[in-house]
């Protein structure tokens, strides 16, 4: 898995829909939902890049690459001047390729403090990937930073996913705020493409509270699906694969299928 794929450039003009799976709190499962989308949008025939801007590099290694495979990055891409093409690595997944992500992008950070446009460089980056990729999904690190920034600036939606506990609605207004602010300055045209409830516990009263909650106050922004909790999704990641690969029929999969469905039925997309 060490040799840049090479796929055939789309010649339907359609550029790719990037969307960036952010939320400053950490634990709320944006690199499972980025993972577990990006592979059931795969399924469907959907060619898929994961852009891992996350210092951490879990999606990296929920896909089965090795830090030996790494050795272009999504650092390199912000700060050294690496293309997508060169960066972009393939996964056991079909149509699935992932930019990958090490401990050097947590420098990234600081380093783009210096640069003239340092909330363009993924944009910038982004604007010359070939068009045979349809979907880009970005999976931001857990804070509100000049990495998140990056991948705000550069994407045309934002989803998010929102575990449901008792602070989530705090959190999530702070997002919406800087998304507002992002859209004001930079990016015009960012929308949020949807909330994603997480970590959803129905033995739990109150995950249905918080799920009410957040339902009245968004309204039709909230996917009507719900990730649950689930041991499978959580084992998952140790062997390097999707929930959705490890164990298909599993409550944790079968949500994210429906996930994407929406997904794409939201995006215009017959799945």
């Amino acid at each position: 898995m060490t040799d840049v794929i090479d796929l055939p450039v789309n010649t339907g003009g359609r550029r790719p829909r990037i969307i960036a799976i952010a939320n400053q709190k950490g634990g709320v499962g944006k690199t499972t939902t980025t993972i577990n989308l990006a592979t059931a949008l795969a399924a469907v025939d959907q060619r898929v890049l994961i852009v891992d801007l996350d210092p951490q590099g879990n999606a990296s290694t929920g896909l089965g690459l090795r830090p030996s495979e790494r050795d272009i990055s999504s650092y390199d891409v912000l700060i050294n001047g690496a293309s997508l093409m060169e960066a972009r690595r393939p996964t056991a997944i079909p149509r699935l390729n992932i930019v990958p992500s090490g401990m050097d992008l947590s420098g990234a950070e600081i380093e783009l403090v210096d640069f003239e446009r340092r909330e363009m460089q993924l944009k910038e980056s982004l604007s010359r990937l070939p068009q045979d990729v349809d979907y880009v999904l970005i999976d931001c690190p857990p804070s509100l930073g000049l990495l998140t920034l990056n991948a705000l600036v550069a994407s045309d939606a934002v989803l998010v996913p929102l575990q449901c506990e008792f602070f989530a609605l705090e959190g999530i207004s702070h997002l919406v705020r800087t998304i507002k602010r992002v859209k004001k300055a930079f990016n015009p045209k960012l929308e949020i493409q949807g909330i994603v409830l997480t970590m959803y516990d129905k033995r739990n009263n109150l995950s249905a509270q918080v799920a009410n909650d957040v339902r009245d106050y968004f309204g039709d922004v909230v996917y009507k699906t719900v990730i649950p909790r689930n041991v499978r999704v959580s084992e998952a990641p140790s062997h390097g694969a999707p929930v959705l690969v490890y164990d298909i029929k599993c409550p944790g999969s079968k949500a994210y299928l429906n996930l994407a469905s929406e997904v794409l039925k939201r995006e215009g997309v017959k799945a």
